[in-house]
């Protein structure tokens, strides 16, 4: 589904993660190349760590995509330690669960496990990065799950509406790769050049591990000791992506019966490090509450609507909704895109519906696995992890100037993907976006 950031629900207290983040220990460290950030968190029994392998579409070309993400779901296949089947029978024995990600900034790769089997799941994790066998045939196997697998998402519209928006907006730039990779590109992967790719690329300065839970630091340090930093340092330097050349407004057909229409369209936002960031994302949040009380509480024209902020190097806001009625709903959306670019927000009101979001925010983020990525966000795009300390004064310093000035500066130009029934929707309307 589109990654929400919705304005919902009554005024409440910050959630629980928000005091566990206040009261728990923060502490990092670099061992020969690798930086390690570990939070210590006794609310429960739970331990997520995670490995950041920093690049993510940087690393690709058109012939690449998902070459990552191929070489690590195929690390479940076998490695020196755990041949073939032992690693799945282990880490079923264990009962944690891994995941691989990738993204548009990094591939993270991580388990979560309960303190108790922490030691014994970590040496399977290791093993994967540091070691996997990639035996020829495995690796056809996993190659033809992916390939499904995108085809299957293909088919869904809310998955195949999000890649062609992205790819669609970023066209000529790294986040117009798909870092999941694409059917031909996967075909055309060899086996070797996986191998070659897990041998220079598997390097601690390409590394962040983030481990979030009810463990301390010396035994972290000590597992990271005995482990990944054993591997070759490397001579990668983390740096943002460039900044994508301003498109013109476009439109993307995609013809299709559906019982509902879907429409989805992106534009480039500031980067991290730019002030206007939060801005955008408080803009995009008070937009996404306008249009969820105007588009679907009032006039019931879409069950799902929202202005989406993706939390990327560099932002992304965005115009969303499924509806059976697109022009209709367009020129609602249109109105309320207006009256933010026009009015100023009544200050209190925006204090309150900043409340709100921070609250939504953290308890859709209250995971140990969640908390890490929060802490690899600041680590990467602010250089520094005690940055996510700031995140909530950070949103509390915008102002209702602020959010007028980042809608008129940035939302517009908007590049659309129209998933639905060609006939249905107006040229002319989308073009006011």
């Amino acid at each position: 589904m589109i990654r929400r950031l919705l304005i919902l629900g009554t005024m409440m207290a910050l959630p629980a993660v928000v005091r566990a983040q206040a009261d728990s220990s923060t502490s990092a460290f670099d061992m020969n190349g690798l930086k390690v950030i570990v939070r210590r968190n006794t609310a429960n029994e739970v331990v997520a760590a995670n490995v950041y392998l920093l690049g993510g579409t940087q690393q690709l070309s058109p012939a690449t995509q998902g070459m990552e993400a191929l070489l690590l779901a195929a690390s479940e296949r076998g490695t020196r330690q755990y041949p073939k089947e032992a690693v799945r029978q282990a880490t079923a024995a264990l009962g944690s669960v891994f995941t691989v990600e990738p993204t548009e900034d990094w591939t993270r790769f991580g388990f979560t496990s309960i303190r108790a089997t922490f030691d014994s799941t970590w040496s399977i994790f290791a093993d994967r990065l540091m070691a996997p066998t990639l035996d020829s045939n495995e690796v056809e196997l996993v190659r033809t799950q992916m390939m499904t697998a995108i085809r299957e998402a293909d088919n869904s519209p809310d998955p195949l509406v999000n890649r062609l928006a992205d790819s669609l907006e970023f066209a000529g730039h790294p986040y117009g790769f798909a870092p999941g990779g694409t059917e031909d590109a996967l075909r055309s992967i060899t086996v070797s050049a996986i191998r070659n790719y897990q041998s220079t690329q598997m390097v601690t300065s390409r590394m962040l591990v983030v481990v979030v839970g009810n463990i301390d630091r010396p035994h972290v340090e000590a597992l990271v000791g005995r482990t990944l930093a054993q591997l070759p340092p490397g001579s990668y330097t983390w740096s943002p992506p460039r900044e994508p050349i301003k498109q013109q407004r476009a439109l993307l057909i995609r013809d299709s019966q559906l019982p509902t229409n879907y429409l989805l369209g992106y534009v480039a936002g500031p980067s991290a490090r730019d002030p206007d960031y939060q801005a955008l994302r408080v803009a995009s949040a008070v937009l996404s509450g306008r249009f969820f009380t105007e588009v679907r509480s009032r006039r019931h024209l879409s069950y799902e609507v929202e202005a989406p902020f993706l939390d990327r190097a560099i932002s992304t806001g965005g115009v969303y909704v499924t509806t059976t009625d697109p022009n209709r709903t367009l020129i609602v959306m249109r109105s309320e895109l207006d009256r933010l670019q026009r009015e100023l927000i009544d200050p209190q009101g925006l204090e309150r519906l900043t409340q709100q979001f921070i609250t939504d925010y953290f308890l859709k983020n209250e995971t140990n696995a969640d908390q890490a990525t929060f802490l690899a966000r600041a680590q990467v795009y602010l250089g520094d992890y005690r940055a996510a300390n700031h995140f909530v004064a950070d949103l509390r310093r915008v102002r209702p100037d602020d959010v007028r000035r980042v809608a008129r500066q940035y939302m517009h130009d908007f590049r659309f993907v129209y998933l639905g029934k060609r006939d249905a929707l107006s040229r002319a309307l989308i073009d006011q976006f």
